[in-house]
C-alpha cells in the first residue's frame, strides 16, 4: 500500500490532435517539476500523459524497494499506449526523464522527436558510487536529497527530502548503459543544459549532444540550475519546447 500522492504531484492527461507528447519527471521529483512544460504541451493543441512513475510522488518510503526497470516499465507502457492513438510522439523529460526519454529512443527509432533538459546519461565517478555502496554497507538506506537545485528564489520543487542509495545505483547503472547507447537516437533531440547544475554534470548534455545521430539543438542555460523547469529560464524552456514540437509536426489541418 503506498501513501497518498502529494498535493501537486499528480498525473495529468489531455487530449488533443495527433500529435502526442508523453512528459516525463526526474528521480526523487515528480510531475510537479515538470508540469508547466505538459501544459503548453496541451494549450499547443497536442495530446499529452504526463504519468507519475513507480515510488514517486507520495512518501519516500515508496521509492526504497523501486529500480530502474520499474520506471523505464512505467514509461515504455505510458509511450505505447500514447502512441496507440497518436500519428507522432514526442518525448519530453527532465533529469532522470529525460534518460528515460533517450532510452525510449534507443527502443523506438519511429519516436518523432526528443526535448530533455538535463539529462542524466553519465554516472558520477567512482568515488560517489564506492561513497553510497559504503553507507549502505553501514546500514544507511537515505542520504540527504538532490531536491529543488533552483537558482531563483522562492521557487520550490516537491522532491523528497531524502535520496534512496538503492534505488539511484539502479538509476546510475542504467545511465552507464543508455550513455552507451546515444549513437542509435537518430530523431531530432532539443536539449536544454544549465550551466551550473549540482545534481547532474553538463557533461551528461555534451555526450548527448556528440554521440546521437539525428539533428540537435542545444540551448545553454545561463541562469537556472538543476531543475531548469521551475527555475529563471522556465518560460524559455516552455516556449522553445513547444516551437521545436510544432515545427517539426504542425497541427492538423481542421
Amino acid at each position: 500500500m503506498t501513501a497518498p500522492v502529494i498535493p501537486g504531484a499528480e498525473p495529468y492527461s489531455a487530449v488533443g490532435d495527433g500529435r502526442g507528447a508523453l512528459v516525463l519527471h526526474g528521480f526523487t521529483g515528480n510531475p510537479q517539476s515538470v508540469r508547466g512544460l505538459a501544459l503548453a504541451l496541451a494549450d499547443a493543441g497536442c495530446t499529452v500523459e504526463m504519468p507519475l512513475l513507480p515510488g514517486h510522488g507520495t512518501d519516500i518510503s515508496d521509492i526504497l524497494d523501486t529500480r530502474w526497470e520499474h520506471w523505464s516499465a512505467a514509461a515504455e507502457a505510458a509511450y505505447t499506449e500514447l502512441a496507440a492513438r497518436s500519428d507522432a510522439v514526442v518525448v519530453v523529460g527532465l533529469s532522470m526523464g529525460g534518460m528515460l526519454a533517450v532510452w525510449l529512443a534507443e527502443h523506438h527509432p519511429e519516436i518523432a522527436a526528443l526535448v530533455v533538459v538535463n539529462p542524466l546519461l553519465l554516472p558520477p565517478d567512482e568515488a560517489t558510487v564506492s561513497l553510497f555502496e559504503t553507507m549502505i554497507e553501514g546500514g544507511d538506506e537515505v542520504a540527504p536529497g538532490i531536491g529543488s537545485d533552483i537558482a531563483m528564489e522562492g521557487a520550490v520543487e516537491s522532491a523528497y527530502p531524502g535520496l534512496p542509495l538503492r534505488a539511484v545505483l539502479s538509476l546510475f547503472a542504467a545511465a552507464a548503459e543508455v550513455g552507451a547507447g546515444l549513437e542509435s537516437v537518430t530523431c531530432p533531440v532539443l536539449v536544454f543544459t544549465s550551466v551550473q547544475d549540482h545534481v547532474v554534470d553538463p557533461k551528461s548534455s555534451e555526450l548527448l549532444v556528440a554521440r546521437s545521430k539525428g539533428p540537435v539543438e542545444q540551448v545553454v542555460l545561463e541562469r537556472s540550475f538543476h531543475v531548469a523547469t521551475l527555475d529563471h529560464d522556465k518560460d524559455e524552456i516552455e516556449v522553445r519546447t513547444v516551437e521545436f514540437v510544432t515545427g517539426l509536426l504542425p497541427a492538423p489541418r481542421p
